[in-house]
């Protein structure tokens, strides 16, 4: 297995990937419409990914989006997205492309990764408590349009 840095010349099968990741949360599937979001994120550097490879054949990626902390004046990064076809799961992928994320977040000397997931994803948290992720309690988290 290789993980690299996703670039334009991935876009064909990282769309592919992302489009089955949202079918995962239950999206419409729209190929064309990953092509042009993954494109644009690449292209005008919103966000990096990393695209983990099985015998060349692409498994899954990590997404991750910047952000600051102005208290500790640093950047950090947003797992934002995690996704790894069903067809090779438990194989060790979605660890390696965590690890790939934290290792990358440390190269630039980023505050930190973090995530959410959902109360009920408990294969992903006991994954992400595994590696070394900490669930938060000390903060409450809103949303508003």
């Amino acid at each position: 297995m290789s993980i690299q840095r996703a670039t334009i010349n991935d876009l064909n099968s990282l769309a592919e990937l992302f489009n089955s990741y949202r079918i995962f949360y239950q999206q419409e599937s729209n190929l064309e419409g990953a092509k042009n979001f993954l494109k644009e994120r690449l292209t005008n550097g919103d966000s990096v990914v990393f695209i983990a490879f099985d015998e060349g054949n692409p498994v899954g990626f990590v997404q991750l989006y910047p952000t600051f902390s102005s208290v500790s004046m640093k950047r950090s990064w947003i797992l934002n997205d995690l996704y790894v076809k069903a067809s090779a799961r438990k194989k060790g992928h979605g660890e390696k492309l965590i690890n790939k994320a934290i290792e990358f977040a440390e190269e630039t000397g980023a505050k930190g990764v973090s995530l959410e997931t959902g109360n009920d994803n408990i294969t992903a948290q006991s994954l992400y408590e595994r590696i070394g992720f900490k669930k938060e309690s000390n903060y409450f988290y809103y949303f508003s349009l």
